[in-house]
């Protein structure tokens, strides 16, 4: 399945991670499945006590922007964003992607996601010798962000797979360590 996805990467106040988290399990996850939005994988980074990752899924560009326009001008965000927003430092860091989603198997206590900026020929060849279906390949999405009230990264072209790779991927990468919440 192809879809709109964005992982989120919040920085947060030092301390704040596990209220963030108990307020979005809480709050959050069904508000938002309320509205359509799928909800993927929710993390704590491991080598960032500050730091929540999280993504989100639609069908579409549109579907996207009708359903953030309902969460974000719905009741659940009213209520507790002020509580949300207290925790965050900034909220910014969002890629907008194409791809499957990802959501980690049960009882997996630690997920490897990478965020690699190629060049695309040398991408295409190292994704088939490297990795497979279960790597849930995303791409950047390159339309336009209809709701600019959360902004998102552009002017990039990154891949983004989750699990492990038998080599390093070709140009600049991030690797992140996460541990998966549990709701």
């Amino acid at each position: 399945m192809n879809l709109i996805v964005e992982l989120r990467q919040y920085t947060l106040h030092p301390g704040a991670r596990e209220a963030l988290i108990e307020l979005f399990e809480r709050e959050f996850v069904t508000g938002q499945e309320a509205v359509g939005i799928t909800l993927g994988g929710r993390f704590r980074d491991l080598d960032d006590p500050d730091r929540f990752v999280w993504l989100r899924a639609f069908p579409d560009m549109a579907a996207r922007r009708r359903a953030l326009e309902a969460f974000y001008g719905g009741p659940v965000w009213r209520a507790h964003r002020d509580a949300a927003n207290a925790t965050m430092v900034d909220s910014d860091d969002v890629l907008l992607l194409r791809g499957p989603g990802f959501l980690p198997p049960s009882g997996v206590r630690e997920v490897l996601a990478t965020v690699c900026h190629p060049g695309p020929a040398d991408f295409d060849a190292y994704a088939a010798r490297h990795l497979g279906p279960a790597h849930a390949l995303h791409r950047t999405e390159h339309a336009e962000n209809d709701f600019p009230t959360l902004p998102v990264r552009t002017g990039e072209d990154v891949r983004v797979w989750f699990g492990p790779a038998d080599a390093p991927p070709p140009g600049p990468f991030q690797r992140l360590r996460l541990e998966p919440v549990t709701g």
